[in-house]
């Protein structure tokens, strides 16, 4: 009697989680279709009905989906989520960048890519998009040490090499700067942005 009850409760605890992670891959996919539709506000809504705190996945597709919406500061709440759920997820961090980036938030975007880098020190992106805020920002020698560092993990690279092209123009090292901004017409003859780094050398 007592095997025959727990079969039973098996019985009923799978039937359950399999409805249920039906629901999910059905909710999931309908979020997707209407994001290819730019629907980002009904895509958000199909995850809500599922909705559960405890997992990853909603709160991360719901930041992103958020963010699309142009829904700022809940986007950045489910990312947080994500951070809690999962304190090593890079993925989260990056995805926060983007509302926090939005918002115009720089120190709290480099303060991610700062944490991305603690875990991850040879990350390119974070790496990157580090190096273009201080370049972006006129802090070229905060800069510089890491275009170095990119450049020479990555030297074919054209966001690298015409970043640190112009990061070495504004430091005033303009032979290194020119060897780098004809590198750039390597990768991308023409190019706007290098020919006009070689005519303000001239």
């Amino acid at each position: 009697m007592e095997i025959l009850k727990y079969l039973i409760i098996s019985a009923i605890l799978f039937a359950n989680t399999s409805v249920f992670s039906q629901n999910n891959t059905n909710a999931f996919a309908k979020s997707y279709t209407l994001e290819s539709n730019e629907k980002y506000s009904e895509a958000a809504a199909e995850l809500i009905k599922i909705y559960d705190k405890e997992s990853y996945a909603i709160n991360l597709r719901l930041g992103w989906l958020n963010y699309l919406a142009g829904q700022l500061p809940q986007s950045i709440e489910y990312y947080s989520i994500c951070q809690t759920l999962k304190p090593l997820s890079i993925e989260a961090l990056f995805g926060k960048t983007y509302p926090e980036s939005a918002l115009g938030n720089w120190q709290e975007v480099i303060t991610i890519y700062n944490k991305i880098l603690v875990m991850a020190p040879n990350n390119y992106t974070a790496n990157l998009k580090l190096a273009q805020i201080y370049l972006n920002s006129a802090k070229y020698s905060k800069a510089e040490p890491i275009y170095k560092l990119i450049l020479n993990q990555y030297p074919f690279t054209y966001e690298v090499v015409i970043g640190a092209a112009w990061n070495n123009y504004y430091l005033g090292k303009l032979r290194e700067a020119k060897v780098l901004f004809n590198k750039a017409l390597l990768l991308y003859p023409n190019n706007e942005s290098a020919t006009e780094g070689l005519n303000k050398i001239k």
